[in-house]
């Protein structure tokens, strides 16, 4: 194993954990948020009452959350590419 081989598979070790770091947090309170959403909705829809469909600052956060989640599992991503890429290339 050459060098670039070793640079390449620990790089992207790192960009693994630092990506899975980056998106579990913003992923768990994504999930959260969802599943109070849900339970709003379930619980207008029993009292009979007609859900107000408009952007509120949950879903912004939901949103937000998103792509931060997004992000940190497209870093973890590329960490698995650099790892691939050292292990095959000779």
């Amino acid at each position: 194993m050459g060098a670039v081989n070793a640079v390449l598979i620990l790089g992207g070790a790192i960009l693994v954990v630092i990506g899975w770091q980056r998106a579990r947090g913003p992923w768990e309170r994504y999930r959260e948020l969802k599943a109070q959403d849900e339970n709003v909705a379930r619980y207008e829809a029993w009292r009979g009452g007609l859900r107000d469909d408009s952007r509120t600052g949950a879903s912004v956060a939901m949103e937000i959350l998103q792509r931060r989640a997004r992000l940190g599992a497209l870093v973890a991503v590329l960490g698995v590419v650099l790892v691939v890429a050292g292990v095959l290339i000779r």
